[in-house]
């Protein structure tokens, strides 16, 4: 991309902002809605009538002309925003040269170079290995398998509130939201789940440190005296902030007895960075702001700035599985590794550095609410992965899922795309392009929201 065009995108960044022209959603919108319900899985959770006709940089249109400003990023997915042009020239520049040979049964150049890009920024010390799939949940899945085939266990930990797929695996590791296991039964054997510490709700009288140290020593002082013994547990999967649990940051105590516990009983540790990795919280990786190091780091998501590429990232002495242990036909396409590698190239240039500053900036703000409005709770989270939580009150801080739906829907009458999070919390993970006007504009609408409710 030349230095014109570049300039051109920042300069499109800096004077987008949303224009409602229509009602919501506008006609040709309830058309397709209409179609949509007739055709397609009821299984998709919508929050509200947005469709989606094309996006720029923070700014989504629909098929009425409408524009959003998008807070959400498609799930913390276009990290470089919609349709950077960076990235989207690697992409036209590799679809028009190889889409796919399948990585599995032959090579790719492109595989390795992102491989040793990413070692190059990776939160443990190598020499590492590389898996390719497609998604993050496949992320999941392969950790689950090397991590059972390298220790030859069976039994693994994860936490209440942790969200790692949908599919069977990476479901068994789940426990965000009852309707996502209900009916599924009987999952994948083996798995135990313990308190996460969530602080501001479940450590009544607790510091975050003090709440973190129980929630690890639970691990020690009652799961293995009484359930299962730590020589038969393969792995513990833990996200380093939670994502679907509130957007809810593990104190870095908490992480460092982890690893200690895992080196005692050797365990493997398995960082889940899916949404909160590739630059959202101002590092490459959330674990970093702890100094604790994993065994294995799934990411996805924001890796490939909306094409589907998950990544299993391993010491290289843990992938030790022979040929034909596990393979994905489609993962690790061409254009989806051109995408992740002009992906890398923004998130490092500016990506990065531009979601540390936005983030503190939005986090100083929002943090004044909990004293300002009666229904904040709490206000937390790193970099451009921030949560305000709703309560009922301050008192007895019973949640508010209601009201914070109502939030939501206000605030995308007004122009701003947000999503829920945990039973109660609203999150904002905007691309990490994203610029001071539009933060002080988002924040400006979501305040006048939640003031409104």
């Amino acid at each position: 991309m030349t230095v014109e065009t570049m300039s051109q995108a920042a300069q499109t960044a800096r004077t987008a902002l949303p224009k409602i022209k229509t009602s919501l959603p506008g006609p040709n919108a309830k058309r397709i809605i209409a179609d949509d319900e007739r055709l397609i899985s009821p299984s998709y959770t919508r929050s509200y009538p947005l469709v989606v006709k094309r996006g720029r940089g923070a700014i989504i249109e629909d098929v009425d002309g409408n524009e959003f400003l998008d807070f959400s990023a498609g799930i913390a997915v276009t990290s470089t925003g919609h349709c950077h042009p960076h990235v989207v020239a690697a992409i036209r520049e590799q679809a028009g040269e190889l889409i796919h040979m399948s990585g599995t049964d032959f090579f790719y150049k492109s595989m390795t170079e992102l491989s040793e890009r990413l070692s190059k920024v990776a939160p443990m010390a190598g020499p590492h290995k590389f898996y390719f799939g497609n998604s993050g949940t496949e992320a999941i899945e392969c950790a689950l398998k090397i991590a059972r085939y390298h220790t030859k266990r069976q039994a693994v930990i994860a936490f209440y509130g942790a969200f790692h797929g949908r599919t069977m695996g990476s479901l068994s590791l789940t426990a965000s939201k009852p309707q996502q296991r209900r009916r599924f039964a009987p999952l994948v054997p083996g798995v135990t789940h313990v308190p996460f510490p969530y602080t501001y709700r479940f450590g009544e009288g607790k510091s975050e440190r003090e709440y973190g140290l129980a929630c690890a020593k639970f691990i020690e002082e009652r799961l293995f005296k009484t359930t299962v013994p730590p020589e038969e547990i393969a792995a513990i999967f833990v996200e380093p902030i939670q994502g679907e649990g509130g957007y809810v940051p593990a104190p870095a105590e908490f992480l460092r007895e982890l690893r200690r516990i895992c080196d005692e009983h050797g365990i493997m540790l398995v960082a889940d960075e899916v949404q909160s990795g590739a630059g959202r919280t101002g590092k490459w990786w959330a674990i970093e702001h702890t100094g604790v190091e994993p065994d294995v780091v799934c990411m996805a998501k924001g890796i490939a700035s909306g094409m589907p590429l998950g990544i299993t990232m391993t010491r290289a002495s843990v992938m030790d599985w022979v040929p034909g242990s596990h393979a994905s036909t489609f993962g690790g396409n061409p254009v989806a590794i051109a995408a992740a590698l002009a992906t890398m190239d923004v998130i490092e240039r500016e990506g990065m550095r531009n979601a540390a500053a936005q983030g503190e900036r939005m986090k100083q703000r929002m943090s004044g609410w909990v004293t300002k409005h009666a229904k904040v709770g709490d206000v937390r989270g790193k970099g451009l992965m921030l949560a305000v939580e709703i309560v009922k009150d301050k008192q007895s801080k019973t949640p508010a899922p209601t009201e914070r739906d109502r939030i939501v829907q206000l605030a995308f009458e007004n122009g701003l795309l947000l999503l829920g999070c945990g039973e109660t919390s609203i999150r904002l993970s905007p691309a990490l392009i994203v610029t001071q006007e539009q933060c002080d504009y988002a924040l400006d609408v979501l305040e006048k929201c939640i003031a409104q409710v």
